[in-house]
C-alpha cells in the first residue's frame, strides 16, 4: 500500500494532472507519492510543488541545500514522518558524499542532540525549527534573537523558518493520508534555479 486514499497512475493520467506530472516527473515517468497522492484535486500539487522548490531548491536561499535539507530531517524526525525523513536524508547523503558525515548528522538529530554535529549558527537554527515544531505557540522573540545572535542575519533566520512550515505542512499531509515510500526514488530532488517550475527530478 503506498496511501490510505486513490492516487491517479502517471499512465491514467491526462489534462491539467498530466501537465504537472510532467513537470514533476523523475526517470522513467515516476511520480513520488508525495506528489501523487494530491492527484485527485491537482491544483494542490501546483501549489506544493512550489513550495517546496521555493524554499529547498531556489537560487534566492543562501544557505547550502545540504543544511536547508538537515533542516527539513529535524523537523520531519520531531513529527515522526517516516516518509520525509526517508527522502530528505537520501537527499542529504547524495549532496554531501560523505557517507560517515551523513550518518553523524542523523544519528545527532534522530537523538534529539543536533549539539553532537553541529555548532554555532548551524545549531542555533536547528533549535529553532526544533521549537518551532514542537510548540509553536511558545515561541518568542528571544528565539529570533538567539539565532541572530549565534551569527544569522534576518533572512537565514526566515529561510530556515519557512523550511520548518513548508516540512510541517508536508508531514501532516504524508502522515494524515498514510502515504509511503513504496516505488519511489529516494534521493532525488530538483535543481537549484530561479524557477520554480524548473522541478523535474535529477
Amino acid at each position: 500500500m503506498t496511501a490510505w486514499i486513490r492516487m491517479i497512475q502517471y499512465a491514467e493520467s491526462e489534462g491539467y494532472l498530466r501537465t504537472l506530472y510532467d513537470r514533476v516527473k523523475g526517470p522513467n515517468d515516476a511520480i513520488d507519492n508525495v506528489m501523487k497522492v494530491h492527484s485527485l484535486r491537482p491544483h494542490t500539487m501546483e501549489g506544493h510543488s512550489a513550495l517546496y522548490k521555493s524554499v529547498l531548491h531556489h537560487t534566492g536561499n543562501t544557505l547550502p541545500v545540504w543544511f536547508l535539507e538537515c533542516l527539513g530531517i529535524y523537523t520531519s524526525l520531531t513529527n515522526r514522518c517516516d516518509y520525509s525523513v526517508a527522502h530528505h536524508f537520501a537527499g542529504l547523503s547524495r549532496l554531501l558524499k560523505d557517507k560517515t558525515r551523513a550518518e553523524a548528522i542523523y544519528t545527532a538529530l534522530a537523538a534529539g542532540r543536533p549539539e553532537d554535529a553541529f555548532t554555532g549558527r548551524e545549531l542555533a537554527l536547528l533549535r529553532y525549527v526544533r521549537k518551532l515544531t514542537e510548540a509553536p505557540g511558545r515561541m518568542e522573540k528571544a528565539d529570533v534573537e538567539a539565532a541572530r545572535a549565534a551569527g544569522c542575519d534576518d533572512a537565514e533566520i526566515f529561510e530556515a523558518n519557512q523550511v520548518c512550515a513548508y516540512f510541517n505542512y508536508s508531514n501532516r499531509l504524508l502522515n494524515g493520508l498514510g502515504v509511503t515510500t513504496a516505488g519511489d526514488v529516494l534521493g532525488l530532488s530538483p535543481p537549484n534555479t530561479g524557477s520554480v517550475r524548473d522541478w523535474e527530478h535529477v
